[in-house]
């Protein structure tokens, strides 16, 4: 009777090559989920920053309406990799971060083009 040490354990990755390439896609899916919805609290936390300032010093509201489109642009991007990730339900999404309807009505919507 012959002994063997054990051979070494391989990564997973070296057995099968695609299994390598769906976990850095899971990892750079997991990876723009969280910089996506960092930029939308920035953009929220935004909003309601002006919204404070303008209750006292009476901003003017074009600048209120580009934070608006830009909540809502961030807010869209957001939903749009939450579902590339495969979670569907955005309902969470609006109730957790505080979502303004306003902002969800802008969701995706671009502004005219000019000229």
């Amino acid at each position: 009777m012959s002994f063997r040490p054990p051979k070494p354990s391989a990564p997973i990755w070296s057995k099968a090559p695609v299994s390598a390439l769906d976990y850095e896609l899971a990892q750079e899916k997991a990876s723009a989920l969280g910089r996506l919805g960092r930029a939308l609290e920035r953009a929220l936390a935004a909003l309601a920053a002006f919204d404070a300032e303008r209750a006292e010093a009476g901003a003017e509201e074009a600048r209120r309406d580009a934070l608006v489109a830009e909540a809502g642009t961030a807010l869209w991007y957001f939903i749009v990799q939450r579902e590339a990730c495969g979670l569907r339900d955005s309902r969470s999404v609006l109730r957790d971060y505080r979502v303004p309807a306003e902002v969800r009505d802008r969701m995706g919507a671009f502004p005219p083009r000019r000229g």
